[in-house]
């Protein structure tokens, strides 16, 4: 019997609701980029025949947005963003858990300003529009806004699994 791999990677062991924004995260981040991938495509092959959407080009630039934040999102959950561990490695492991949590602890503080101000974002540009779209360009700023709380959310769930004494061998089991 041949096993199939897992369409989503796997996250990091974690409660329920966590597990469950991390699924829905994903889901989101996988038919934002399919509407983008049909959305240029389509608007490629309508060039082919002298026509054009205008619409496709501003759209495919709002949905960037969201999936750029909703994809640090993905990588939040699952410790999967770029770091550079050859000093904190070298650590004894109770040094190494205050280092990890210090470490989160500075990305958790970086993104509760973006989340501040990024909502603060949405909140004022309700009455400006997209030039094609004529939608609210909050909407296009409300992607950082809400990826940014959704990697605090995951960040945070980090730092306390960190203070909580679990190593992240066992946090991110998928990641090594």
């Amino acid at each position: 019997m041949v096993t199939q791999a897992p369409l989503l990677a796997p996250a990091a062991p974690a409660p329920l609701p966590i597990r469950g924004l991390g699924r829905l995260v994903d889901w989101a981040v996988i038919a934002i980029g399919a509407s983008m991938a049909t959305l240029v495509f389509t608007n490629v092959g309508l060039r082919v025949i002298g026509k054009d959407l205008a619409w496709v080009t501003e759209l495919g630039e709002l949905l960037m947005v969201w999936v750029t934040f909703l994809g640090g999102a993905c990588a939040a959950q699952r410790g999967a963003h770029m770091t550079i561990t050859e000093f904190i490695d070298k650590l004894a492991p109770a040094k190494r858990r205050w280092a990890d949590a210090a470490v989160q602890g500075l990305c958790l503080g970086m993104l509760l300003i973006l989340v501040r101000y990024g909502w603060s974002l949405v909140s004022t540009n309700w009455d400006n529009q997209l030039t094609v779209l004529e939608w609210p360009m909050a909407v296009q700023y409300m992607g950082m806004a809400v990826g940014c709380t959704l990697m605090a959310v995951f960040v945070a769930f980090d730092v306390w699994q960190i203070l909580r004494g679990v190593a992240r061998e066992h946090r991110y089991p998928a990641g090594d």
